[in-house]
């Protein structure tokens, strides 16, 4: 009889628990994926979303001495800085990782629906360095201009600055990209002075004889520290007041 019960047993076992080991089970949640650097969430590319609360205080007026600072990491690091902090008068609207593309896109959110008096552009080192795909140095001339044209349509004045040097991109390294923002800022010179914009050389203090950003002025030759943004602080200013000047 007990071996009877044993057999039974063995064969119960045999039945049921493969059934079990068959059972559907459901896969781990998968963790929501970081969206790109540059790129805001949902599939918002440019980003657009990343300011729109801040931005609806300062819809509401205009102000005659605003000046919004579009850019990159470099211009949004900027923004904590004590020249702009400290200036109620200025607006960063930097963005770290953006190329001008991306910045094109929420211009009319980040500087047109702002209404300021003059916008400070500073773009290009993303583009260099590839970060939404490979562009053709006409292309990237293309963005900045767009730009220039929207905000001289609506009033606004621009002040146009140097991409800031950089030898390497930790982020992409190889591109070897000094030579390029010669070029662009070359470019960016003769654009201003066709279009008679106020031109700010930050390159030409920042840089070292080969292209590279000194030293003293970044943790890693791409973005400035406060001695770096120190230096470009007067140019700044100077540029803005020439702005200001021109009818």
């Amino acid at each position: 009889m007990r071996t009877r019960f044993s057999v039974c047993l063995s064969v119960l076992a045999l039945v049921v628990f493969p059934v079990y080991a068959q059972l559907p089970t459901s896969p781990p949640a998968a963790l929501p994926a970081s969206p790109p650097v540059g790129q805001g969430v949902n599939g918002d590319w440019a980003n657009i979303g990343r300011y729109r609360d801040a931005n609806q205080s300062l819809m509401v007026v205009a102000a005659p001495k605003r000046v919004v600072f579009m850019g990159d990491s470099i211009t949004e690091g900027w923004a904590p800085q004590p020249f702009i902090k400290d200036n109620a008068n200025y607006i960063g609207r930097g963005i770290s990782g953006q190329t001008a593309p991306q910045m094109l896109v929420r211009f009319r959110s980040d500087v047109i629906a702002l209404r300021p008096a003059i916008v400070h552009i500073m773009a290009g080192t993303n583009d260099v360095a590839q970060n939404t795909g490979p562009e053709t140095p006409a292309e990237i001339e293309g963005y900045i201009r767009s730009m220039v044209e929207l905000a001289l349509a609506n009033k606004i004045k621009v002040v146009l600055a140097s991409i800031p040097p950089a030898k390497e991109f930790f982020w992409h390294r190889g591109l070897q990209p000094a030579s390029q923002i010669r070029a662009l800022n070359d470019w960016l010179r003769q654009y201003a002075a066709s279009r008679g914009l106020a031109y700010v050389d930050y390159w030409s203090v920042l840089a070292t004889t080969d292209g590279a950003m000194k030293p003293e002025y970044s943790p890693d030759g791409v973005h400035p520290n406060a001695a770096g943004y120190e230096a470009m602080r007067p140019l700044a200013t100077a540029a803005i007041e020439r702005a200001l000047r021109r009818p």
